[in-house]
């Protein structure tokens, strides 16, 4: 039986995962997989899967749903499909759907899976990224991006959600000396704890009910590559302290063992918190942080680097096109994306461009196809929310969420906002309050969850609502309980 090199597989099942077992026999030939259970856990492993299974039940949706997530993620990996041997009928639903090959659901036989797999010819090489650095903010982050890959440090890459930190962390992988090796992405908030420890650490065979057989750990299945660990500010604290000696002592032992491994790996982190605010709450480890952050690497937000705005709605565009003819644009359009704020950053500009060609239908995109969303931004420095700008019209006015009239930050209304007069610092203060608290509670489901933003209580949220509809502001009964 031939050995496979390394393939990173995404195994995607609603039903059921591969037992420890399976999954250590797989490692063993070469095939390094992670199982999800819904396709909102593969976010992150589905960038670097080399190959992705999916168990279909009675229908193509779940195949449908992986397909959106890889063209939102820029992800070419092709896509197995796993379906019961008598429904002829779903398999070739799942090829018409664009499925590359489909195997039988009880098919679990490493040596039936290797031929699949190399059927299919992946490998490592034949992986093609597309990548804009078109801005000279991101040039500059490139550039320095490539120097940091030829030297073996551990990186930390910080920044707001959708800014793209796992692309700059397969780029600092594929510019390294280490780019022939294994790229495996892990979330770290992704799955409960225990199951994490077993992810990263690996097992020996009975360690617990139902280890029948040794699994190596995401750190072992890394070797000679690089393992990516993102969100890792979601990190416990318990596992955060084990984190920490693997980091110091370069080697790992899987649960239930006694043998410490060594290991050859690079390490990248990511994450979209402020860790320094997190050391001063307790909740992560400041010498955690300092040995993560050996070459600390920081992506701007969309909305500063916004000559990659319109080269992003390019390849968008292009990965969506289903005859090969270019989307195109008109200059109005085109001006309200680069004028547009982009707190969701590119993952938005994704969302954007996919519902502005569905409205388009094949005709030139105008400003009326753009939908933009209403989602707040997050202060980095403050780690207080504010609304992000609204885009409201031609005239490229917006709502300005350090103005200090509140009335004017709750206005729905279209047009150009202008400056209020000075106010005491008193009434500032106040407003800026006002502003906080409204601007958590657009981006909370519930008033228990925007006071855990807020830092307060909810009986002292509650008493601040009160007040604010005392003094005439709009808020609705159900927040004002």
């Amino acid at each position: 039986m031939a050995k496979l090199n390394n393939i990173s597989v995404l195994w995607v099942d609603q039903q059921a995962t591969l037992t420890a077992d399976q999954t250590a026999s797989f490692a063993e030939q070469g095939i390094a997989i992670q199982c999800v259970a819904s396709v909102d856990q593969a976010e992150g492993a589905v960038v670097s899967a080399q190959a992705v299974v999916v168990n279909l039940n009675e229908n193509t949706e779940l195949l449908k749903q992986v397909q959106l997530l890889q063209t939102q993620v820029n992800a070419t990996a092709p896509i197995i499909a796993r379906v019961q041997r008598d429904n002829f009928e779903l398999g070739i639903q799942a090829m018409s759907a664009g499925a590359l090959n489909v195997v039988a659901a009880d098919q679990f036989l490493v040596e039936e899976w290797i031929e699949s797999l190399s059927a299919i010819d992946i490998s490592v090489d034949k992986q093609t990224h597309s990548y804009v650095f078109a801005d000279p903010v991101s040039r500059n982050l490139l550039a320095l991006a490539e120097r940091v890959a030829q030297v073996d440090v551990t990186v930390l890459l910080t920044g707001p959600t959708g800014v793209g930190k796992e692309v700059l962390a397969r780029i600092l992988h594929d510019a390294s000396p280490r780019y022939e090796g294994p790229f495996i992405a892990f979330n770290c908030a992704a799955m409960p704890e225990n199951l994490i420890e077993d992810m990263l650490f690996g097992h020996e065979k009975g360690s617990f009910t139902g280890a029948t057989k040794v699994q190596p750990g995401l750190f072992e299945q890394a070797q000679g590559g690089t393992i990516f660990l993102d969100e890792i500010g979601e990190m416990s604290f318990h596992l955060q302290a084990k984190l920490l000696r693997i980091l110091q002592e370069r080697s790992v032992v899987r649960l239930g063992g006694q043998k410490a491994l060594d290991l050859d790996i690079r390490v990248i982190a990511a994450t979209n918190r402020n860790l320094k605010h997190a050391i001063a709450q307790r909740t992560f480890r400041e010498d955690l942080y300092f040995r993560l952050s050996a070459f600390k690497l920081s992506l701007p937000p969309l909305r500063e680097r916004p000559l990659d705005i319109l080269p992003l709605v390019e390849q968008f565009a292009a990965q969506q096109s289903t005859d090969g003819q270019p989307v195109r644009l008109t200059s109005q359009a085109q001006q309200m994306l680069t004028d547009y704020s982009w707190p969701g950053n590119v993952r938005e500009l994704q969302n954007v461009i996919l519902r502005a060609m569905v409205l388009a239908h094949q005709a030139p995109i105008d400003t009326q196809h753009l939908i933009f969303d209403d989602i707040p931004a997050m202060d980095e420095q403050s780690m207080a929310y504010k609304v992000a700008p609204f885009f409201v019209g031609q005239d490229n006015s917006a709502l300005d969420p350090s103005m200090p009239s509140h009335q004017s930050y709750l206005s729905e209304h279209s047009g150009a906002v202008t400056a209020a007069a000075t106010t005491g610092l008193n009434q500032a203060v106040k407003n800026s309050e006002c502003q906080t608290i409204m601007a958590a509670l657009r981006a909370s489901r519930s008033r228990d969850q925007a006071a855990e933003k807020l830092g307060i209580s909810p009986r002292t949220l509650r008493h601040k609502l009160q007040k604010l509809r005392e003094q005439g502001v709009s808020v609705t009964r159900a927040y004002a309980r």
